[in-house]
């Protein structure tokens, strides 16, 4: 399909005079226009779903899961990737987002790379990329040949692939074992994919990257309890992540943690079942890790 005729190219009927209006109606224009994101991202749940259920599967044998993507689904892939350690303590590596043009196209437009398939290609294998892991290709016109590339060789390893764009029936769609496209339309000002399609690109790879930490019991309840307690303020959250799943008071949950070295997940199951350090461990491992399995017996 040719550019023009790509839905994220198209004109936006509702934004057509939005030069002339006042500052507040040209906001109110895009946040009308947003409004419509949250909706054709609904529309594809159940194959983010599959998506999810296919990166945990991976992951739990080894597998790694990597995002790549040029412009703007470059950088977003990179921010989900990057926020995965702090968030969720994930080993180094585990989630990896690739940019075309290397980390400086983070702050700086270097997308020429782009249209270079082998470029794509290139980038995956310096990850040591094999056929055990996931590639999420992140494209919001679906035909972007640097993130094609990339999937056509993660394909051929047998790798699980995965396709976001925002447009139907592209070509990143049918390259993919898993699409998710969701349409959130024209854009407010036409081709800026970094708005609407951005923030449908955005809350998809949120659902992917949460979605795997839940299954993989990286959180209990609603508490992200795998949370690296390195600054004052995540101290002060890993203790009161603990004192609300433990129902203790600020007091005990802050001498649950330092009796668990700051381990947040190991310090509830101390607090849960009134046992030492060790015994909570051993329950974690035995449950890799999950504490509502460590908690079964508590729990019924």
């Amino acid at each position: 399909m040719s550019l023009e005729k790509l839905l994220t190219e198209q004109t936006n009927p509702a934004s057509e005079r939005i030069d002339v209006v006042s500052t507040e109606d040209a906001l109110r224009i895009i946040n009308e226009e947003d409004a419509r994101v949250a909706a054709a991202v609904g529309k594809e749940l159940r194959h983010i779903a599959l998506a999810v259920d296919a990166i945990v599967e991976r992951v739990r044998l080894g597998g790694r899961l990597f995002y790549i993507g040029a412009g703007t689904s470059g950088r977003l892939g990179v921010l989900d990737a990057s926020e995965c350690p702090p968030t969720f303590n994930v080993p180094p590596g585990t989630v990896t987002g690739i940019i075309a043009g290397g980390m400086d196209a983070l702050w700086k437009a270097t997308e020429a790379t782009e249209d270079d398939p082998e470029a794509g290609v290139a980038d995956l294998m310096a990850h040591a990329f094999t056929g055990k892991d996931v590639l999420v290709g992140v494209a919001a016109s679906g035909r972007t040949p640097y993130v094609l590339g990339a999937i056509a060789k993660a394909r051929a390893l047998g790798a699980v692939t995965i396709g976001i764009s925002c447009t139907p029936d592209s070509d990143l769609s049918r390259d993919v074992g898993i699409p998710i496209a969701p349409l959130p339309g024209p854009e407010v000002i036409a081709g800026s994919t970094r708005m609407k399609a951005g923030t449908a690109t955005k809350l998809v790879l949120n659902m992917l990257s949460t979605g795997v930490m839940i299954r993989l019991g990286y959180v209990f309840g609603n508490l992200m309890v795998n949370v690296q307690p390195k600054n004052a303020k995540l101290v002060d959250r890993a203790k009161r992540i603990i004192a609300q799943a433990v129902h203790v008071d600020d007091q005990k949950a802050s001498s649950l943690f330092d009796e668990a070295g700051g381990l947040v997940k190991t310090a509830i199951v101390m607090g849960a079942l009134n046992v030492p350090r060790a015994e909570a461990e051993r329950r974690l491992e035995l449950s890799h890790g999950r504490i509502r399995e460590a908690l079964k017996d508590a729990l019924k």
